[in-house]
Order: C-alpha cells, then sequence, then structure tokens
C-alpha cells in the first residue's frame, strides 16, 4: 500500500517565457506532425510522453486557456488512487504505479523544488510549440495534422460528441500560511489543507452536474470555518483567493484510437480525458499509455498501404 502524498500542482506560467507558435505549412520529410488539444494536466504530460517515445514528430499543444487558468491549477494536487467503474481494476492500479513512481523520482531529484514546472518545461525542451486558439472541431484541424490528440476534458461533450462526461464542481481557497507543513484530512475527504509550494490549499466540494464557475460566498465561508477547525491557526491566514475548477468525470477513463472520416478524408484521434478528481494521481500511467496509442497511429501513417495487383 503506498503512502498518501502530497504533489503541488502549479505548472508555473513563466515556463512559457513567450514560448508559442503554430506548426503550420512545410514540414521536414517524415516527420509526423501531431496537435495535443487541452494544456492541463493531462494535455501537457501526454505532450512530454509522445515527444519521448515517437520519433520523428512535431507536437503542438493547442488550448483556449492555459495556467494558471486550467483546472489543473485549481486542483489541490493528493495522490490518491481514484476508482472508476467502467475501467478495469489491473488497468487503474498501473496508471497510479507508474504516476507514483515518476513523481518520486521527481521528489527526489535536485529539480524537486521546481517540480511543478517541470511539464510545461520538459515540452519547451523537446522542441514543442504552444498555440492559443478556440477549437470547435477536431476536423478544423486535419489540414495541418496527421494525429489529434483529444484532452480537452469537459470540451470532449462538444468534440467528441461524449454525453457520459460530466462535471463535478470543485470550490477551494488558496491561502498564505507558510507555517503549515503537513496536510489534513477528514474521514469523508470533503474538508482538507494541502500545503504546497506557493500556498496552502483548503477545500472543498464535490458538486455534480454544476457548472458554476464562479465562487459562492456561503461555500468559501464555509470551508474556512472547517478547515479553521482542524487547525485553528488557519484563522492567521492571509491573502484568501477563492478558486473553481470543473472535474471532468465520467464512469471510465477514455483512453482510445478513433478514426475519424469525412468522405475520403481520415484523421486518427487519439482520445484521453475522463479523469475526474483522479488527473494529478493518475496523468503519467495514463499519459503514457495515450502516447503508445499515438506511436501506433504514426507507425501506421508511415507504412505504405500495399498495392493493388490487379
Amino acid at each position: 500500500t503506498r503512502p498518501t502524498t502530497h504533489w503541488e500542482t502549479s505548472f508555473g506560467a513563466r515556463a512559457f517565457g513567450g514560448f508559442q507558435g503554430c506548426l503550420f505549412g512545410d514540414r521536414p520529410m517524415g516527420t509526423v506532425r501531431i496537435a495535443t488539444v487541452g494544456a492541463g494536466v493531462m494535455g501537457l504530460s501526454t505532450a512530454v510522453c509522445i515527444s519521448k517515445l515517437v520519433p520523428r514528430c512535431s507536437i503542438t499543444v493547442i488550448s483556449e486557456q492555459f495556467t494558471p487558468e486550467t483546472t489543473s491549477d485549481v486542483a489541490a494536487g493528493m495522490l490518491i488512487p481514484p476508482v472508476y467503474p467502467d475501467t478495469p481494476i489491473h488497468k487503474q492500479k498501473q496508471w497510479f504505479k507508474e504516476t507514483f513512481d515518476h513523481l518520486f523520482a521527481i521528489a527526489n531529484s535536485a529539480e524537486a523544488e521546481d517540480a511543478g514546472v517541470l511539464l510545461v518545461s520538459g515540452l519547451k525542451g523537446s522542441g514543442g510549440l504552444i498555440l492559443t486558439r478556440r477549437i470547435e472541431d477536431l476536423w478544423e484541424l486535419h489540414q495541418s495534422f496527421d494525429i489529434v490528440v483529444n484532452c480537452s476534458g469537459l470540451g470532449s461533450r462538444q468534440l467528441a460528441g461524449d454525453l457520459k462526461i460530466f462535471p463535478v464542481r470543485g470550490q477551494v481557497l488558496k491561502v498564505q500560511a507558510p507555517w503549515v507543513k503537513h496536510f489534513i484530512r477528514d474521514g469523508s475527504g470533503l474538508t482538507y489543507i494541502y500545503p504546497g509550494i506557493s500556498n496552502v490549499t483548503l477545500g472543498g466540494t464535490r458538486q455534480k452536474g454544476d457548472w458554476n464557475l464562479s465562487p459562492d460566498a456561503e461555500i468559501s465561508k464555509g470551508i474556512l470555518s472547517r478547515c479553521c477547525a482542524l487547525e485553528p491557526s488557519l484563522h492567521g491566514a492571509c491573502d484568501i483567493r477563492e478558486k473553481v475548477g470543473l472535474r471532468p468525470s465520467r464512469p471510465g477513463v477514455r483512453l482510445e484510437k478513433e478514426l475519424l472520416a469525412q468522405g475520403s478524408r481520415r484523421l486518427p484521434v487519439v482520445h484521453h480525458y475522463g479523469h475526474g478528481s483522479g488527473g494529478i494521481a493518475m496523468h503519467w500511467g495514463t499519459a503514457l499509455e495515450a502516447a503508445r496509442l499515438v506511436s501506433e497511429c504514426a507507425q501506421a501513417l508511415r507504412t505504405p498501404a500495399p498495392k493493388s495487383k490487379l
């Protein structure tokens, strides 16, 4: 049994450093052009894993929002294995173990203090590009990319027509309380205090089907009251900021290939979304699997179709 572990989840906007662009137009011979839609923990980790596992590819991360405006930035970052009813248990264990081992290695490395920015800086270092753009239809990317990876979370209701995915609203407080060094979590998991690199996260809520992104003052008051009951020193916390995130939830993570077709046109898509509250706990394991699926798509594109003898 793994110990319960906390990880900071802020990716750090400074990691982008003005590094953005778009990979349209000409490309080197044999290069497979890959677009990753979504820039939360799933989109960024998948892009990094693709850069490591798929040779001769170019990667562009496309999203309407980047850190600090993503759902992943709101997350408290607790590594607790989630349960997905429609996903085999052995697969969930594999994803969690791969994620735990990856983060544990970072925690024991010289880069531990900067671990919150590794996903973005790792992508930048591998030559990936960042593009701020709203995608209305995956077919928009057909002319410019050979493979699309859909990490759009709740956006998949529109982009993939997936009505199984729904929001679970989470409201938290981000406060300055540097004296808090240990996390506290009550039995139900609805009240928690998680210290991070730059602030302490106080939570929280699980409101199924609620799309409201505006903070509720009464909920914030209740969160602070419950957390102060667990840790009275929080009465002295300052710079209290309200944050809301919508967890992209579904009965099982969608992690699979799909070949979209319109007439003679074909667009290979790898879907990677639906982690709900388990995104941080599973992200690296599922990103590795998504990258393997992308590798299969790339190999198929590079393999010439057999010629007919007729």
